[in-house]
């Protein structure tokens, strides 16, 4: 037997083994097919559902603008004034109502498109029709919660913009200092 021979034969030999064990191997996403919206987990549906953030503001947050919640966490450390208690309860309301309005949307659309594929009923036009929407409603839930963190640093002195910062563990970085590109009033 040649070389080269020998070479095919043990690609091929390789090649059949590699197959049987991925045969073998169960999917990442067993037992995922359960879900009543495949793409959604229960926890994910939960934080649309309850207006939580899931990581929408992370570019404002670790650039050093605050968000209502976690400064509601920190109001003794901060030192927030009633007014200041005040305002950032009212945006936290806002932004958790507004939030929670457009995960419930996006649940339906996720399951709308979950049951297109389900029934078999699903088009290459629905379906860009569909993402389009989806994609439409995460870019509005993220504006949602970036916006409160805009609305956020306004109520804020640099002081406290900088002690949350510090109190965070955001210290050190780009954009956590007192003064992140301090907001221009208007601008939301």
């Amino acid at each position: 037997m040649t070389r080269g021979l020998r070479l095919a034969v043990i690609w091929l030999a390789l090649g059949a083994f590699s197959a049987v064990a991925l045969a073998d191997s169960p999917s990442p996403y067993t037992g995922l097919e359960a879900r009543p919206i495949k793409a959604l987990s229960a926890e994910q549906i939960a934080d649309l559902r309850d207006g939580r953030g899931m990581g929408l503001a992370l570019t404002a947050e670790l650039n050093g603008w605050p968000g209502p919640t976690h400064v509601l966490e920190l109001v003794d450390e901060l030192r927030l004034t009633a007014p200041q208690r005040e305002r950032t309860a009212a945006l936290l309301a806002r932004m958790q109502a507004e939030a929670k309005a457009l995960g419930e949307r996006l649940i339906a659309e996720e399951a709308a498109l979950d049951a297109s594929f389900r029934d078999r009923t699903v088009t290459v036009m629905a379906l860009y029709e569909r993402l389009h929407g989806i994609g439409a409603l995460q870019g509005e839930l993220r504006a949602v919660h970036l916006r409160a963190h805009l609305e956020q640093a306004e109520i804020l002195s640099a002081e406290q913009m900088a002690a949350y910062n510090r109190l965070r563990g955001y210290g050190g970085g780009a954009g956590t200092t007192a003064d992140p590109a301090r907001p221009h009033r208007g601008m939301h």
